[in-house]
C-alpha cells in the first residue's frame, strides 16, 4: 500500500493544478473567445480603425490624428499643404503627432512662451486661410493633451472651407457638402462636442477630386 504523500506536498500540486487550470482558461481560452467576438462584431475598431486611400492603401487610423504637410524636396522643412484641411496644433513629439511621444505641451496660461506663440500661431492660420484672426477658433491654435487629436471642430473646418475649395478648384459649396457629411454629432447626443474627422474628410476629399 503506497504511503500518502505529505501534506505540504499536496497542497502544493493542488496549487499548481489550479495554476494550470487559470492559466489555460484566463490566459488562452478567454483571450482567444473576446479575439473572436471582436473580430466578427467590432472587426473595424478591433483592427484599430484603419483608414485607407483611393488605391486601398492603409494611411492612418481614425483614432490618431496626423500632420498634413508638404515636405520640401531635402526634407528638411514643411509646410501645410493648402488643398488638405489642416489638423489642431499638436505638442506629441519633435513635429507633431507623434504616436511614440502622446503629450501636450504642459505649460498654463500664465506661461509668456504660451502666450507669443498661440498669437502667431493665431496670425499664420487666419492669413493661410483667409480670414479674420477673430474668425480662427480656439482648437485651431491649441494642442490636445495627448497631441493626436483626429478631430477638428466645425468652426475650424468652416474657416479652411473657400481655402481648400480654392487650391483644389471646386466650389465651396462641394467642400462644405463634404465637411457636412463627415460632421458627427455628440455621442449619445450629449458627449463631448461635435467633431469633425480630419483624416477621413481629407481622403473623401481626394476620392472627390
Amino acid at each position: 500500500m503506497a504511503k500518502p504523500l505529505p501534506t505540504s506536498v499536496r497542497n502544493h500540486l493542488t496549487g499548481l493544478r489550479i495554476l494550470l487550470l487559470f492559466t489555460v482558461v484566463c490566459g488562452l481560452a478567454y483571450p482567444l473567445v473576446i479575439t473572436g467576438v471582436s473580430q466578427v462584431a467590432f472587426s473595424q475598431q478591433a483592427n484599430g480603425s484603419l483608414v485607407k486611400d483611393t488605391k486601398g492603401h492603409v494611411v492612418g487610423s481614425s483614432l490618431i490624428g496626423q500632420n498634413f504637410t508638404i515636405v520640401s524636396a531635402d526634407g528638411k522643412t514643411s509646410s501645410p499643404d493648402p488643398k488638405l484641411f489642416q489638423s489642431r496644433p499638436s505638442a506629441a513629439g519633435t513635429n507633431g503627432y507623434d504616436p511614440t511621444a502622446s503629450g501636450g505641451t504642459n505649460k498654463g496660461t500664465n506661461d509668456a512662451g504660451l502666450v507669443t506663440t498661440y498669437t502667431q500661431l493665431k496670425s499664420d492660420i487666419a492669413k493661410f486661410n483667409g480670414v479674420s484672426q477673430s474668425q480662427v477658433p480656439a482648437d485651431a491654435i491649441t494642442s490636445s493633451g495627448s497631441g493626436l487629436d483626429p478631430d477638428i471642430s466645425p468652426a475650424y473646418a468652416e474657416i479652411q472651407v473657400n481655402r481648400v475649395a480654392k487650391a483644389r478648384g471646386i466650389s465651396p459649396a462641394a467642400v462644405e457638402a463634404l465637411v457636412k457629411k463627415y460632421t458627427q454629432d455628440r455621442t449619445l447626443g450629449f458627449l463631448g462636442e461635435p467633431r469633425v474627422n480630419v483624416l477621413e474628410l481629407n481622403i473623401a476629399l481626394t476620392k472627390a477630386g
